[in-house]
């Protein structure tokens, strides 16, 4: 399976969706089987009581609560539109924010974030222009507060459609805001995995799109191979990626190779594929790596290509770096359910 292929199906009734790239899996959907909101779901809420000591507050949500972390100027009570940017771990608030994304899949309108952005991928100076004048005249009018920012599959789409885009984002931010009478709702569902599969992985374009075809493709047997914690690496090393309550820990091991650049390539070769690893496998919070033995003068060599693998990260990751026993400690935000939470 050569290019760029999304593959579209169901687990357990339930809608996924997966991007191969040149018979690897880069990037895995599955809709949660409960009613979970989704990541991106907007809803009117009620403030509730501040927390203080955790540097925010709960607001009240339709059968439950959130926790929300931008509390200026917000007095219990009050009437806010929030929106959910993850799932909730066991136990705890749903997460959610007051920073608005209204995201289609040319155009996000940006409530608090005035301006107009064109993506840094169009590198296409008439491109660029014809786009800005399409974000002028589909915001013409609008409120000041509200921004726009073309995404790079504008750059190959007709200008009628990024017209369309755009007009449809910005009436659903305009009467999202102005909904603020009345208790708890959801006003805007989460985008499923088939839709934002559709919506975020159009740049760059699909060779193919593929619908049914997880057994085809292989896909069961790329999600099998991630509930495993093996991971085999180059030149016969491993990885194994085991989550405890506390953290996720990773083991690096050179296998049968005992040349004297053994250890640097196999911990070459972990650092570049653990953030797909964690990122399909839906993994977050504190992560500590026991990279294989190696001199300390090399460290700043791997140093560089972490930096470099999670660079493209969508999930907010701190590089947090080595610790007295020589461990690697970074933390990534959960952005996602954990696979073995989602699999039937």
């Amino acid at each position: 399976m050569i290019g760029r292929v999304v593959v579209l199906d169901d687990l357990g009734g339930q809608a996924a969706a997966a991007l191969v790239v040149d018979g690897q899996l880069e990037e895995l959907l599955i809709d949660p089987a409960d009613d979970t909101p989704l990541p991106g779901a907007i809803y009117r809420a009620v403030a509730d009581r501040p927390m203080k000591g955790q540097g925010g507050m709960f607001v009240k949500l339709p059968g439950g609560s959130g926790f929300l972390r931008q509390t200026d100027g917000i007095a219990p009570g009050q009437r806010i539109i929030v929106q959910v940017t993850g799932p909730a771990e066991g136990g705890k608030a749903l997460p959610v924010t007051s920073r608005l994304l209204f995201k289609s899949r040319l155009a996000i309108v940006t409530p608090g974030a005035p301006g107009f952005n064109i993506s840094r991928r169009i590198k296409d100076e008439e491109a660029r222009a014809e786009l800005e004048a399409l974000a002028a005249a589909g915001m013409a009018g609008a409120d000041e507060s509200l921004g726009l920012i073309l995404r790079s599959a504008a750059e190959h789409a007709e200008a009628e459609e990024v017209a369309d885009d755009i007009a449809a984002m910005r009436e659903l931010a305009e009467a999202v805001l102005r909904d603020l009478d009345g208790g708890p709702e959801l006003l805007v569902e989460g985008a499923g995995a088939h839709e934002t599969a559709w919506r975020d992985w159009a740049d760059p374009a699909p060779d193919e799109v593929i619908e049914a075809g997880f057994e085809a493709q292989g896909v069961h047997e790329m999600l099998a191979a991630l509930r495993e914690a093996l991971v085999p690496l180059v030149g016969g090393g491993n990885m194994l990626i085991e989550p405890t309550r506390a953290l996720v820990a990773v083991d690096v091991n050179t296998g049968p190779d005992t040349s004297p650049a053994a250890s640097l390539k196999v911990n070459i070769a972990a650092a570049r594929d653990l953030p797909r690893q964690l990122r399909l496998r839906g993994l977050g919070g504190q992560i500590v790596v026991d990279f294989a033995p190696m001199p300390k003068k090399e460290r700043a060599i791997l140093d560089q290509v972490l930096r470099a693998a999670f660079k493209t990260e969508s999930a907010e990751t701190n590089l947090a770096g080595w610790t007295t026993l020589g461990l690697f400690e970074m933390t990534r935000k959960r952005d996602r359910l954990p696979l073995t939470e989602l699999l039937p």
